[in-house]
C-alpha cells in the first residue's frame, strides 16, 4: 500500500507542477478529489511540487539558452535578407529586445554575485574567532 501512495503521490505532484486542474491531476493519479486537496495541504507535498516545477523550469530555461545563438542568428538573417519589410522590423524589433534582455540579465547576475560576495564577507566577519 505505502508503494502505491508514494507512486500516485509522485504522477499527482507532476501532474498539479505541471498544471493541472485539481479534478485533472486526481483522474490522472488515480485518486479522489478529496485526496488531491488533501495532499495540497501538506507542506511537505506542496514543497515536492513547487520542487518539480523549479526543476522544469530550469530545464526549459536551459534548453531555451541552448538554442539562443541559433535563434539569435535566424533573427539577424531575417532581418538582413527577408522580403517582407514587416518581417525585417519584427526580427529588427526582437533583436533589440534580446539584446536588452540578455545585457539586463547578465548585469544583474554581476549584481546578484556581488552582493553574494558581500554577505559572505559581512557573514565571515560575524564569526567568532576560535582561535584566540
Amino acid at each position: 500500500m505505502a508503494g502505491r501512495k508514494r507512486k500516485s503521490d509522485a504522477v499527482l505532484a507532476l501532474a498539479l507542477a505541471c498544471g493541472a486542474s485539481p479534478e485533472a491531476a486526481a483522474e490522472k493519479a488515480g485518486v479522489s478529489l478529496r485526496t488531491v486537496y488533501r495532499r495540497r495541504a501538506d507542506p511537505a507535498f506542496r514543497a515536492l511540487v513547487e520542487d518539480l516545477r523549479k526543476e522544469m523550469l530550469y530545464r526549459a530555461a536551459a534548453m531555451s539558452t541552448a538554442a539562443t545563438p541559433a535563434s539569435v542568428k535566424t533573427i539577424a538573417t531575417l532581418q538582413q535578407s527577408a522580403e517582407s519589410e514587416s518581417v525585417r522590423l519584427r526580427a529588427a524589433c526582437a533583436n533589440i529586445e534580446l539584446g536588452c534582455k540578455m545585457r539586463e540579465a547578465v548585469a544583474l547576475e554581476e549584481r546578484v554575485a556581488r552582493l553574494e560576495e558581500q554577505l559572505r564577507g559581512i557573514e565571515e566577519a560575524r564569526r567568532p574567532d576560535t582561535c584566540r
